[in-house]
């Protein structure tokens, strides 16, 4: 059958002809009509309006449940009133000083509460530069040119991790990147211990280990709590840096993050998406001794050369005016319990559709996210397994680009019911049970009219 016979794409492109016309004008404008490779999507994307709480409305009038959340960022939903009052009272008296101001203070203060691991901060614009800015740190700190990465674990697009994410596992450049600089990252297959371990036996000029600690794609490749204490005394061992990329998982899993859920404590944290409250903003936060490289005085007192880092809107004042509302909010709520327990309840509905529509298909994930394997090629597999780590990683990537896995975002888009390629996606903490019920209806017929069309 051919995708355009589906009808899931044929009522997904009647009810968004206006957001096909746009795209066709985007295609003129950006490379693929995109500005951003996660929301690329065949036939053409939908283009947003307006949202609010849970919900999303696009061009053509059609009301969305969301599960995109911003990339994640939005942990208290579109629009929440406290984060859209503090930007507003601070639009009013300025976007930018070019200068130091107190907000940048109290927007510190917060995370060193939340996190303490976080000795020093030093605020970026984006998830990417805290991690290329946390693997230069490593690097000056340690004297040690090697990093170690996990394959499919992604932190971002910058040359050190633009590979070994959705291809290139095999640590090649991808293009543009250079080899001499792949060269000096090193991949590890996912949640293998023995694998880390003869790598730092190979090599003694790792610098550091960074990973995704819930593992790839906010747990699409979960990792287990175990292996991220072994991790940690493995890497103390053997005065290796300890990064945790926690732009997905900050103040989301907890409000410490994973590791404030799972008492540890890495030698570096890279954080974005809630840390800004929606708005653009980063930051490095870590051990005095290795953010030190950042200090003036510091750097002169040792007699080396400081670590030179600018950055135009590094803690402008509306990121750090709608970073004090959110973190405020998480910190004084329960906001993260109550996206964890609306993902509990979605997994779990989503598991009953499965069952009853007689597929193979594995429903999966922890905290606030939620993970649908389609199982393309119809192994015995469970949701445990694959969460114990028991289960190929290269196939559970795989699966996100079957054509099952394709149909189930049109699908559920044709249903009211945005939700990332994975397929899968963050929930939030203003989901409703109204929103449950719309998105499992979505679900269950997406699932049937996949069945019936691919057998």
């Amino acid at each position: 059958m051919l995708r355009t016979e589906s009808q899931l794409y044929a009522d997904f492109l009647e009810r968004t002809p206006t957001s096909r016309q746009l795209a066709e004008r985007a295609a003129h404008c950006f490379p693929s009509g995109l500005t951003h490779d996660g929301r690329y999507l065949d036939p053409h994307a939908i283009y947003v309006e307006r949202a609010e709480g849970s919900r999303k409305w696009d061009v053509d009038g059609n009301e969305y449940v969301d599960y995109f959340g911003g990339h994640g960022a939005l942990l208290l939903g579109h629009g929440h009133p406290q984060v859209v009052d503090a930007v507003q009272r601070q639009m009013a008296r300025g976007t930018h000083y070019g200068s130091s101001h107190e907000l940048e203070l109290r927007w510190a203060a917060l995370v060193q509460e939340l996190f303490p691991s976080a000795e020093r901060i030093r605020f970026t614009s984006s998830g990417t530069e805290a991690t290329m800015l946390a693997l230069r740190l490593a690097r000056a700190f340690t004297g040690k040119p090697r990093i170690l990465r996990f394959a499919t674990h992604f932190h971002g697009w910058h040359d050190h991790v633009a590979f070994g994410v959705g291809s290139h596992h095999d640590g090649t450049a991808t293009p543009g990147v250079l080899d001499d600089l792949a060269s000096n990252v090193v991949l590890c297959p996912p949640g293998d211990l023995d694998a880390v371990r003869d790598i730092l036996q190979q090599y003694d000029d790792i610098a550091a280990v960074i990973l995704e600690p819930t593992g790839a794609s906010w747990g699409q490749i979960p990792l287990a709590e175990s292996y991220l204490h072994a991790l940690r005394e493995l890497t103390a061992e053997r005065e290796v840096l300890l990064i945790f990329d926690e732009v997905v998982t900050g103040f989301r899993c907890s409000p410490g993050g994973a590791q404030g859920r799972f008492h540890l404590q890495p030698d570096l944290t890279t954080l974005a998406k809630i840390l800004a409250g929606g708005l653009p903003g980063g930051a490095v936060a870590g051990r005095r001794e290795i953010l030190d490289w950042l200090d003036y005085d510091a750097s002169a007192a040792a007699g080396r050369e400081k670590i030179t880092h600018q950055g135009t809107y590094n803690a402008n004042p509306l990121s750090a005016a709608a970073g004090i509302a959110a973190l405020t909010l998480v910190r004084d709520t329960d906001a993260c319990e109550r996206a964890n327990t609306y993902a509990a309840r979605l997994r779990e509905a989503f598991r009953g559709v499965v069952q009853e529509e007689g597929l193979d298909w594995c429903i999966y994930g922890t905290f606030s996210g939620f993970h649908i394997f389609t199982n393309p090629d119809h192994e015995t597999v469970t949701a445990a397994q694959i969460e114990a780590g028991e289960f190929c990683y290269q196939k559970i990537k795989a699966a996100a680009g079957s054509e099952a896995s394709r149909m189930i975002r049109i699908g559920m888009l044709s249903q009211g019911v945005d939700l990332p390629g994975w397929p899968g996606g963050p929930t939030s903490a203003v989901h409703t049970d109204e929103d449950l019920e719309q998105t499992v209806a979505a679900f269950r017929h997406t699932v049937q009219v996949i069945r019936d069309e691919l057998g």
